[in-house]
């Protein structure tokens, strides 16, 4: 029954050989790359409108210089990246330049950034989503969690069918977002010209105008730098010439992006646009554009759909470093396999829990979201450009100086960027992301440690005995009763063996007698040990016994455990059943190594027919 809603929820497994990826053209690429960037506008808006509005009036009308400064940080950010791009043609994220360039310790750093920028992508991307269709219809505001878990549910069984980042499905929301904001913002426009400016009614002052608040509303306002480097990451899916197809391709994202925020915050603050507790501020300037009627739905849809997109970004993002960083060992191996369906499908789970549990944790708000984001993205933007810095000066091709500088510049603008996003941010949230990235690194640490410690015991290096025992093993069988599920247990242990000791731990007094006697009519030549346990326990008074039985004995062998275990027909009958044959199986085989030997344990079920 699993294997069949499995492959109805996801899809029938995949052959190996329909592995590979579909190189794109510029048009499909801005549609498979730019989501995450052009989408974070719809939540970057919110945040410098929240951030300034506090202030009143006196705060609204810096909304169009900080937006003008993000916009000129968001140009000296792309043109740094498109030197990575020239620099790395097979991918240069943030991780494998740090890595290379700075050494391991910095790129694991830039990972544990990117990987909670990823997280924290997704989660804020669906929030932002949720609450822009709230905007069109209240309604919906206060079931903002379980919509958002509706639409991770979603995107994270679209993933796990091995979704690719080309084709319309992407191509038609970016389009549609582009195209609906472009003719708000020029009609917008016409209509400023037309008409002067508006009114600014703005809500009473409720602090003063400070440096401190300006420095905030900065820092807010630079998620909209989110996503800028994702073009970086997958320049060989571009068609050839590669890199210059993705440098192309960024400098129109990183237009658009420029285009759609400064457009966007100028507009607001032309028309004087204020936004009620339940709407995001673009949607009151989208009502102060076009109304309420069909072209209002139609952005609001179309702001939706891209940031839907977006949140998927993160789960094409997040498995493929995951499980670069598991091929390095330092994350769990489990997270480098792929899944019946060619995809990371352990990665996608992971993020799509880690994704939900923020959602949860954090109300669907995308404001509470927003503080613990900006700190990982200009991070790795920082380590990354850092790492260019140093891979021109090692390289010193022509013109090597300039492009150090261009991205010295980048890295030091991103860094005085992290410093304010982190300070200014740090009581709200984002101490949260300045804990949680060195703890992910000493993780990634302890992990390959671990990993470096098994492959040296199991190395043929390692001085080990590889004699071979010829003497039959001695069997221990813990029975639970006299039946005919273990039969064939007793069959196997008496053909391998002929010091056989069946074992019953008595949990009632008196149990044991009646188990002797059912014992002597089947195997009379094969002794029964019957052990009362005072406590009503099965596994320490086995394991008790094996230790004293394995003491005493002259051959210094660990006995074998033979477990005789019955398999249920269906998959709900085993809840019925209690697990004794696991939890004796568990206990065994996690028990450390005694007189200098390994226990062996065999299992031997015993199906059921209904």
């Amino acid at each position: 029954m699993w294997t069949k809603l499995k492959y109805w929820l996801i899809g029938p497994p995949l052959p190996t050989r329909d592995l590979g990826e579909k190189r794109l053209g510029k048009f499909h690429a801005l549609a498979a790359f730019s989501p995450d960037a052009l989408s974070s506008i719809a939540y970057a808006n919110q945040e410098i409108y929240l951030a300034l509005a506090v202030a009143g009036s006196a705060g609204l009308i810096l909304t169009f210089p900080i937006g003008v400064a993000i916009a000129l940080l968001l140009g000296l950010v792309a043109l740094s990246y498109r030197q990575t791009i020239y620099a790395y043609p097979s991918g240069g994220g943030s991780y494998a330049v740090s890595r290379e360039n700075l050494g391991v310790l910095p790129g694991l750093v830039a990972a544990a950034a990117l990987l909670v920028g990823y997280l924290l992508t997704a989660a804020v991307s669906l929030t932002a989503a949720v609450e822009a269709i709230a905007s069109a219809f209240p309604v919906l505001w206060s079931q903002r969690v379980g919509v958002a878990l509706l639409f991770l549910v979603i995107i994270t069984l679209a993933n796990l069918r091995g979704l690719r980042e080309s084709g319309m499905l992407m191509a038609v929301p970016v389009y549609l977002f582009v195209a609906s904001y472009l003719a708000m913002l020029l009609y917008g426009l016409v209509r400023l010209i037309l008409e002067g400016p508006g009114s600014l009614n703005a809500p009473a002052p409720v602090v003063p105008l400070t440096l401190a608040l300006a420095l905030r509303a900065f820092a807010s306002g630079c998620t909209a730098l989110t996503g800028i480097e994702a073009i970086s990451n997958g320049v060989p899916v571009f068609r050839p010439p590669e890199s210059r197809n993705a440098g192309k391709t960024l400098l129109v994202m990183a237009l658009l992006m420029g285009l759609l925020f400064v457009g966007s915050v100028g507009l607001t603050q032309g028309f004087g646009v204020t936004a009620g507790a339940e709407e995001t501020i673009l949607s009151a300037l989208a009502r102060r554009i076009v109304g309420s009627e069909v072209a209002y739905l139609i952005i609001q849809a179309a702001t939706m759909l891209i940031l839907a997109v977006a949140a998927n970004t993160s789960f094409a993002g997040f498995p493929r470093l995951a499980a670069i960083l598991a091929q390095e060992g330092f994350l769990p191996r489990q997270l480098r396999s792929l899944g019946e369906r060619l995809v990371f499908a352990n990665a996608i789970l992971l993020l799509a829990v880690a994704t939900g549990v923020l959602i949860v944790l954090f109300g669907g708000d995308t404001h509470a979201l927003i503080p613990l984001f900006a700190v990982g993205v200009f991070l790795a933007f920082t380590l990354s450009q850092a790492g260019m810095v140093v891979h021109w000066r090692r390289e010193r091709g022509p013109g090597w100086w300039w492009k150090a500088a261009l991205n010295g510049i980048g890295a030091v603008a991103t860094g005085v960027t992290v410093l304010i996003v982190g300070v200014s941010k740090f009581a709200a949230g984002a101490w949260i992301t300045v804990v949680l990235i060195p703890l992910l690194v000493l993780l990634f640490r302890k992990i390959r440690g671990h990993y470096d410690q098994v492959a040296q015991q199991l190395s043929f290096q390692t001085p080990a005995s590889c004699t071979c025992q010829s003497a039959a093993p001695r069997v221990v069988i813990p029975i639970a009763g006299v039946h005919r599920g273990i039969f064939d247990a007793m069959a196997y242990s008496c053909a391998i063996s002929q010091n056989v000791t069946a074992v019953y731990v008595e949990l009632e007094p008196g149990a044991g007698q009646k188990i002797r006697a059912q014992w002597k009519r089947w195997w009379p030549d094969v002794p029964l040990v019957v052990i009362p346990s005072p406590y009503r326990t099965i596994v320490r008074p086995l394991l008790d016994y094996l230790d004293r039985v394995d003491g005493e004995a002259d051959d210094g062998q660990l006995a074998t455990v033979v477990l005789p275990e019955f398999v249920p027909a269906k998959w709900w009958q085993g809840l019925l059943h209690g697990q004794t044959a696991w939890l004796i199986r568990a206990a065994l085989l996690y028990r450390r190594r005694h007189l200098g030997f390994q226990r062996t344990i065999i299992d031997v079920p015993y199906h059921l027919e209904r």
